[in-house]
């Protein structure tokens, strides 16, 4: 039994609440923690068992520090913005506690999906005997498990990887986004890095695109090469890849809206003045767009998430799928989300079960393919994202 400090009550922090108050023989104490303390207090009216709820700055080290303190927590789940991630670890060093995040952390001021700041702390959280988990999430988390878990039991050396993500789901917006608008049009619009033979290649975003057939009736998707951060992470656990790619599914009339607001500027993270105030094009956007948190009511389809390995087993090539596929409108009935924040926040609660259980426990600061992947891939099953793999006669998408 474990008191946890989940920080953030957007779309992804409601889905990681639901599922830690699902099980309290594990997370016996949940406090709920955000800037904007109503959204805290709305997600924990919706819950069968009662949680504390509080207000908090994630930017201010000393002021959470605080906080943790007082509230001695055994675990802080960070599912704020990856803005704030190195605060709240400083936080987390500070107060003596245990991390885990579901995105790495970038700064404000430029695109740069990197782990070097977070993996800088390796030193830190050791010497603390502290345990900090990067990227409990879907893609990455989930992702690096399947890669592991494919790696573990069915190849001597794995050669290729192609992660795929095709959303089937459709809100009903002319434009909308998923996830945090500001985290996801930067994400999409970031310049394309690939592995290949030993290094990444760079390429402009969404420039490489192929169709993708999904199982079980899923549907067929224009999915679109791009950078994503568990690419950094794997290539460098699994020396023996020659080629990591992430494809990501875009319909037509998003890939339209992108572009032309990004024709006009909004979607640049650069201040610029407006009636003689400051404001950051992508920020105000943001504003004006669903927030994703709302669109579990209308969201229907399914999204389908998967890794694709080729390696070598006894001296023979073969190819290996594991995939899940989770619809949007079960997850709003179970947790009042959509698909997107469920693949996200359902991770995150397992990865702090793995932690919290003494699984996936050592001080320092761990990628999730540096731990066994077997007791997470049986929580995914049992609490809902169950995987199917399947070996594959071929696979290409060039």
């Amino acid at each position: 039994m474990s008191k946890v400090v989940i920080i953030g009550a957007g779309g992804v922090g409601g889905v990681v609440t639901h599922k830690c108050a699902q099980l309290p023989e594990v997370f016996s104490e949940i406090v709920l923690a955000s800037r904007t303390e109503e959204k805290c207090k709305a997600i924990a009216a919706q819950l069968d068992r009662p949680i504390k709820t509080a207000k908090i700055d994630a930017d201010n080290v000393a002021e959470l520090t605080a906080f943790l303190e007082q509230e001695k927590p055994d675990l802080v789940i960070n599912v704020a913005l990856p803005y704030q991630d190195l605060s709240i670890m400083d936080a987390c060093l500070a107060a003596g506690i245990d991390y885990l995040d579901t995105a790495n952390y970038e700064p404000l001021d430029t695109a740069k999906f990197e782990y070097k700041w977070q993996w800088a702390y390796q030193d830190k959280f050791k010497n603390a005997g502290l345990t900090a988990l990067l990227g409990s999430g879907f893609d990455p988390g989930a992702t690096n498990v399947f890669t592991t878990w494919i790696a573990k039991h069915y190849f001597d050396e794995i050669h290729e990887l192609d992660i795929i993500d095709v959303n089937g789901g459709d809100h009903g917006y002319p434009f909308a986004t998923n996830f945090n608008p500001e985290i996801n049009i930067r994400e999409v619009t970031a310049e394309c890095r690939h592995w290949e033979n030993g290094e990444f290649v760079e390429t402009p975003a969404m420039s490489k695109k192929a169709s993708f057939t999904c199982p079980d009736e899923v549907g067929t998707y224009n999915i679109y090469r791009m950078y994503h951060e568990e690419l950094e992470s794997l290539v460098k656990h699994f020396p023996t890849l020659k080629r990591a790619q992430f494809w990501m599914s875009f319909g037509d009339n998003y890939l339209k809206h992108l572009e032309v607001l990004g024709n006009v500027g909004m979607t640049g993270i650069e201040p610029v003045e407006f009636q003689g105030q400051q404001i950051v094009p992508i920020q105000f956007l943001k504003a004006l767009l669903p927030d994703p948190s709302t669109l579990g009511p209308r969201t229907k389809g399914k999204t389908c998430i998967g890794c694709v390995v080729k390696g070598l087993k006894d001296g023979k090539e073969k190819i290996v799928y594991v995939y899940n596929i989770k619809d949007h409108q079960d997850c709003y009935q179970e947790v009042q989300s959509q698909a997107i924040s469920y693949t996200t926040g359902v991770p995150a609660m397992i990865g702090a079960k793995m932690i919290l259980e003494g699984k996936w426990k050592k001080p320092g600061v761990w990628n999730m393919e540096q731990f066994d992947p077997d007791p997470f891939m049986e929580d995914m099953n049992k609490y809902g994202l169950p995987w199917q793999v399947v070996e594959l006669d071929n696979f290409d998408l060039d």
